[in-house]
């Protein structure tokens, strides 16, 4: 289940990505976005929306709704990380033997 949601996520951001580039700015060229153009052109009413704005608007929604939920189905996974996997699977291994006597530092010669 977490494959099929994460290969149709992947897709519909590709989706995403494509539908937000085809569309052409609000302010139209280079120069109005450098100053050059009036002031009317850029903060002006925006166009009415036509079919790319739409279609970006329902991509956009299924990638929040995808996003959540494969959060949701990630926090639920009981997949662990690649270290406890390590360690469990790790043979254990044998300590060494206790001394009795802890090791002692050298006297320190006189100064």
């Amino acid at each position: 289940m977490y494959t099929i949601v994460l290969a149709l996520h992947v897709f519909v951001c590709i989706l995403l990505i494509v539908a937000v580039l085809i569309q052409s700015g609000k302010g139209g060229d280079l120069g109005s976005a450098l100053g050059g153009g009036s002031g009317s052109d850029v903060f002006g009413p925006g166009a009415p929306a036509n079919i790319m704005t739409k279609i970006t608007t329902v991509i956009a929604a299924c990638f929040l709704i995808l996003s959540l939920g494969l959060a949701l189905l990630a926090s639920n996974r009981n997949s662990g990380s690649i270290l406890q996997n390590y360690q469990q699977s790790a043979p254990a291994q044998q300590s060494m033997p206790q001394t009795t006597t802890p090791p002692t530092m050298p006297p320190v010669q006189g100064q």
